[in-house]
């Protein structure tokens, strides 16, 4: 049973051996999956991208202004699902986001006009947020000797989804329409995170853990907390706005170009798969050698 921050049971009763063990790989298996089926609200807008300018007969710049407020939402949302999860616990941000996901796919579906259309993907964005970082914060308190390739592959969910979700969601919008697939992914989303609830209700050995970090002999950065927060959000922005075009823009572009979107999904999938590689890679690399090489 889930045990919340006021609860009576004490953390420290948990066993050492709850850290590195078997349960740990499991439940790093179901966030994987949570992962990747909330990821789809980060890559079904490149796909829908083609689809919605020629239904609604709008230019090329106002339809990325959905992918911008996704992501602008992903960012905020961040913030205020890791909170969520620090006084509520894990479970509640992934119930919180899973509603959001649907909530924004559904409105979308039904958007009569552009604007509204891009408004709901910032709910999107909030609600794919809570399916990364908690999921990945939550991780770093399962694994000790393990905790760089438990995390890495924590946000590798967000890959997989990547190489899964593009070419499914355009066969579906190719065949029965953006609006119809909008509408049964946001259900879908609602849905298919239940199962995993339950299952991800356990409470992390996080004093334990820290117990036995702090036997080690960790090596210090050398910088505060705070300022070692701002200095990786710097790299993140850094290394995601390479990236951020040409995802949101390689579908349409293959169909510019006359390759057609199918061809453009494909891409985008094997560009994120790539992706999984090397977030995987990093962390095996982070467990054996430290994070700054």
């Amino acid at each position: 049973m889930n045990s919340s921050p006021g609860s009576s049971m004490d953390l420290r009763d948990r066993p050492l051996s709850e850290v590195d063990t078997p349960a740990a790989w499991r439940r790093l298996g179901l966030a994987v999956a949570v992962s990747t089926i909330g990821s789809v609200g980060m890559w079904s807008m490149p796909v829908a991208l083609p689809f919605v300018q020629a239904d609604f007969g709008i230019t090329r710049a106002e339809v990325s202004l959905p992918f911008t407020l996704a992501m602008t939402g992903f960012a905020l949302g961040g913030v205020a699902m890791g909170r969520l999860c620090d006084s509520f616990g894990l479970v509640v941000a992934i119930m919180l986001g899973s509603l959001a996901l649907g909530i924004g796919y559904v409105g979308a579906s039904l958007a009569p006009t552009p604007l509204t259309f891009a408004l709901m993907h910032l709910l999107i964005g909030v609600g794919a947020s809570a399916t990364f970082g908690p999921l990945m914060a939550d991780m770093s308190q399962w694994f000790v000797r393990h905790r760089g390739i438990g995390v890495s592959m924590a946000a590798s969910g967000n890959y997989i989804g990547g190489v899964l979700w593009p070419p499914v969601l355009q066969h579906a919008m190719a065949t029965g329409g953006w609006r119809h697939t909008y509408l049964g992914v946001g259900m879908f989303c609602a849905l298919a995170t239940l199962p995993f609830i339950f299952a991800l209700r356990r409470a992390h050995p996080i004093a334990r853990m820290l117990e036995a970090a702090s036997n080690g002999s960790p090596r210090s950065l050398g910088v505060s907390p705070n300022v070692l927060m701002v200095l990786l959000c710097v790299v993140g922005r850094a290394c995601c706005v390479a990236m951020a075009m040409p995802q949101v823009h390689i579908v349409a572009y293959c169909g510019d170009l006359g390759y057609g979107p199918a061809r453009g999904a494909e891409m985008l999938s094997a560009m994120l798969g790539f992706g999984i590689l090397s977030r995987i890679g990093s962390g095996l690399i982070a467990d054996r050698l430290g994070g700054r090489c």
